[in-house]
């Protein structure tokens, strides 16, 4: 059921959209649930057939989880930023052709060229596991000289959480911004997993700088393991 909080018209093309500060269905396709940053929800994305044959094609590749080091940085230093496991596959390395379907998709959705997505990132998070806030586009200043930038995000929650594992946006809107916020903490705007479900957001603004506002993490599994296959788009061809 779809609670109707606000409407301001009609577009012909796409039927009625309602709107609720930063709630807006379309035809129940996506949901947008926020402004700054840009994140926006897919319900269904796909079948939850699909997500049990990802997980079971990464469970025998399986890694801990490595980081992207910054001027300074070291693996010891971060090894308690990103504690889950995962792994990568490429949709041309499924012969099931279930990532090459998920890709056809997302750029869809996305409006940009599927040429523009790195590897599917598989993830599982155990009890505890989880990814400390961090932003998907690299700073020059931190990372130095990159050859791409990332320009988005696609989460695809491959099962359900019973308890914690959120994904968090904790600058949503602006809040916390301007604090000395303490980036292991699990506040802000969250999205439960659900099996099946995608979520998009952005992390460069319309004219290219990175969104502040799209600083992001997976708070800790409390009960139960989280897996998602994350899809980073960038703006050059991989």
């Amino acid at each position: 059921m779809i609670i109707v909080l606000g409407y301001q018209g009609r577009n012909e093309n796409h039927g009625r959209i309602f709107i609720d500060a930063e709630i807006v269905w379309i035809r129940g396709i996506r949901k947008i649930l926020s402004w700054r940053p840009r994140v926006v929800y897919f319900p269904n994305f796909t079948s939850v057939e699909a997500c049990q044959q990802i997980i079971e094609m990464a469970k025998p590749k399986l890694e801990p989880s490595k980081l992207a080091l910054r001027k300074g940085e070291t693996a010891e230093s971060t090894k308690d930023t990103r504690t889950s496991s995962g792994t990568f596959i490429s949709a041309s390395g499924d012969k099931s052709g279930i990532l090459d379907m998920l890709e056809r998709k997302i750029a869809k959705v996305t409006m940009i060229p599927r040429s523009h997505g790195e590897k599917f990132n598989i993830l599982k998070y155990e009890v505890g596991q989880k990814y400390d806030s961090h932003y998907d586009a690299f700073n020059p200043d931190e990372y130095g000289t990159v050859k791409s930038q990332r320009i988005a995000s696609f989460l695809l929650y491959l099962s359900n959480v019973e308890a914690g594992g959120e994904t968090m946006f904790p600058y949503e809107g602006g809040l916390h911004i301007d604090t000395d916020y303490d980036y292991r903490k699990c506040i802000g705007l969250k999205v439960k997993p659900r099996q099946g479900d995608g979520l998009l957001f952005y992390s460069l603004l319309l004219n290219g700088k990175i969104d502040k506002t799209s600083l992001h993490g997976s708070c800790p599994v409390i009960k139960g393991e989280k897996w998602v296959a994350t899809k980073w788009i960038d703006d050059k061809e991989q």
